[in-house]
């Protein structure tokens, strides 16, 4: 399954790590130093049940470069939500859910 994660924060991190360690291709949603590092060394997840290194980790600050995918973890703050969830609509195609 193709999945994106907006917000590569603890919540999406977290959640997309698992998803992307199971075997899906998850990509992430990033900005700035986070962006960078996830770039550089991929995404390290630690957890009371492990830890475990996504790398590479695809990531990135442009929507538009991952295509349509099937599944999008919006794990933004409150305050951004509305704006982003328009967004994903459009990530979607025709499998976006009503």
């Amino acid at each position: 399954m193709k999945i994106a994660v907006v917000g590569a924060g603890g919540v999406g991190g977290y959640f997309g790590g698992l998803l992307a360690h199971a075997g899906h291709d998850v990509a992430f949603i990033a900005r700035g130093a986070h962006l960078q590092a996830m770039r550089e060394r991929g995404l390290r997840v630690e957890s009371i049940g492990g830890a475990f290194t996504i790398a590479p980790a695809t990531a990135t600050d442009n929507p538009d470069e991952i295509g349509p995918v099937e599944l999008v973890l919006l794990c933004v703050k409150a305050m951004i939500s509305r704006r982003r969830s328009h967004r994903c609509a459009r990530w979607l195609g025709r499998r976006r859910p009503c």
